[in-house]
């Protein structure tokens, strides 16, 4: 039975976004261990999360585009309180992230905002409203 075991972004910017991901405690291994143009971090449970550059997608497969419209993707930040929600997106707004909804305390029992990293995919900040 296949197992899930990485989860693989595209971006337009290495650099940039290794930076963005950093804000949210990801580790990324150096450029040397994963071959110019990936980068990979380990994230809990063992699965992790791979960024690829565009180039690399092309020189693989040529006829890959960039999705047009909204994004086809999102991860989900579980923060440790309501007020690291709000601390984290607005710290992650003031380094460039696009806003996409601000914090607000969810019918479902969480805190939640949404922010586009850099290639714009979608990034959920949610915490319990209870704790």
């Amino acid at each position: 039975m296949p197992r899930l075991d990485a989860i693989g972004v595209i971006v337009s910017d290495m650099e940039r976004a290794v930076a963005f991901y950093a804000r949210l405690g990801l580790e990324f291994a150096s450029e040397a261990e994963g071959g110019a143009g990936h980068r990979e971090a380990e994230l809990p449970g063992g699965m992790r999360l791979m960024i690829d550059t565009e180039e690399v997608i092309g020189s693989f497969n040529p006829d890959w585009t960039p999705p047009q419209g909204g994004p086809r993707v999102g991860l989900a930040f579980l923060c440790e309180s309501p007020a690291d929600v709000d601390r984290l997106h607005g710290e992650l707004l003031a380094a460039g992230a696009g806003e996409r909804k601000a914090p607000w305390d969810a019918f479902w029992g969480q805190r939640y905002a949404q922010v586009g990293d850099p290639d714009g995919n979608l990034i959920d900040l949610f915490a319990a409203l209870d704790g």
